[in-house]
């Protein structure tokens, strides 16, 4: 039987505000990660770099004028060059920001896995489902593939094919630094949904199983949505993955 999680249960841990704002900048060695909630879904859209200035951002959900504007200031301010787009997977509160970013940073690369055009080319009708107004989403530049490295200054991040949540779901891990974003594949205690189009239940499961557990305990995880949590907790308090 597929299993079907339609839901997220209520984050059990409790936090404060101040340890909350100092979660939305992490540093790993010479990487920042600065991590934003963008649109009315709260998607957690990243912006990487390293000491050289080369930046990347993963999951663009900027959908609003003022969102557009945090984005470029923080770009602005730090002096970055943004040298890929990357979306994680297809659903439209992880790309609402795709036509804003390349028409912004148009030497910068788009990024995703071929598997999920189908729904990547429907981003529209989902947008009007979710309340969302987007325009015409760009092709990409290029697709990536499972052991493939999405690169920036000098950093490699390796790419792992995690479907489950949806086909063309990625989850990108930093070895060195010891860092992964998996999307809506792994929450803190939680996993994403599979009753939308081409999600499967028990593959996510499979993926978390296979591809994220066996990575080391400390490994921080940088989900699509809500707070970072690490391998070591999702092993221990995380009831769907068994």
């Amino acid at each position: 039987m597929v299993k079907k999680f339609t839901k997220t249960p209520i984050v059990k841990k409790r936090t404060t505000l101040s340890a909350f704002m100092e979660g939305l900048t992490r540093q790993f060695n010479d990487v920042t990660i600065r991590v934003f909630h963008f649109n009315p879904i709260m998607v957690n859209t990243l912006v990487l770099y390293d000491t050289t200035g080369e930046a990347i951002i993963v999951d663009p959900g900027n959908c609003q004028s003022y969102e557009d504007a945090q984005l470029q200031e923080y770009v602005a301010n730090n002096r970055l060059t943004v040298k890929s787009i990357v979306n994680t997977h297809p659903h439209i509160d992880h790309i609402a920001g795709n036509p804003w970013c390349v028409e912004t940073w148009p030497d910068a690369r788009l990024l995703m896995h071929e598997a999920g055009q189908s729904i990547y080319k429907m981003a529209h009708a989902y947008a009007v489902a979710f309340g969302l107004s987007v325009e015409a989403m760009p092709a990409a530049t290029s697709f990536l593939k499972e052991g493939d490295v999405c690169s920036f200054g000098h950093q490699q991040l390796q790419v792992l094919y995690t479907p489950g949540h949806c086909d063309g779901s990625i989850t990108l891990y930093d070895p060195a630094n010891g860092y992964l974003i998996c999307g809506d594949l792994l929450f803190e205690e939680s996993v994403g949904r599979s009753d939308l189009p081409t999600g499967n239940g028990n593959l996510l499961v499979e993926m978390v199983q296979t591809k994220i557990f066996p990575l080391p305990d400390e490994t921080i995880i940088f989900p699509g949505h809500g707070l970072t949590t690490t391998i070591q907790h999702e092993k221990k308090y995380n009831p769907f993955i068994h």
